[in-house]
């Protein structure tokens, strides 16, 4: 039987998702994500200033520091979009083995994200940001066989 493995490329602001018909083929490329928010600066998401507060004794105040930098809870939430697709698409067999190639901030937030079972998928991790990549270059980074820890 054969195996389909897929890769996925992205960063906080776009996603490609390939697959590859043959061990060690070309890829082709079945769909592509784009998360707009994602390429937004830190002003340009947060419309507010920081709220303020006093000082535990004296008459200072100062700005209070949100936890989360709105840059990162927009890759957060991007990152949850694209583990619900992969999460789907285990589910009805759409995949064997999952190859994540990210920017390596994003690459973390993605496979935090990831439900126990599609993380066993994943045979391999390169922390690359290549989505704007031809399919070929992006092809080069990769194991010349990729099957090989599939079992095809």
């Amino acid at each position: 039987m054969k195996k389909i493995v897929w890769i996925v490329v992205a960063n906080r602001a776009a996603a490609r998702l390939f697959q590859a018909s043959q061990p060690m083929g070309p890829l082709e490329e079945l769909d592509a994500f784009i998360h707009p928010e994602g390429r937004l600066q830190e002003h340009d998401l947060v419309s507010d200033r920081p709220g303020r507060s006093f000082d535990s004794y004296g008459a200072g105040r100062h700005a209070e520091d949100p936890d989360t930098a709105a840059t990162e809870q927009e890759a957060t939430n991007f990152a949850v979009q694209l583990s619900r697709f992969l999460h789907k698409a285990r589910c009805d067999r759409k995949f064997d083995a999952l190859v994540l190639v990210a920017a390596p901030a994003f690459l973390g937030a993605l496979r935090d994200r990831l439900d126990v079972a599609t993380r066993e998928r994943i045979t391999h991790e390169i922390d690359k940001n290549l989505v704007q990549q031809s399919p070929s270059v992006i092809r080069g980074h990769l194991p010349e066989r990729l099957y090989s820890s599939v079992g095809a």
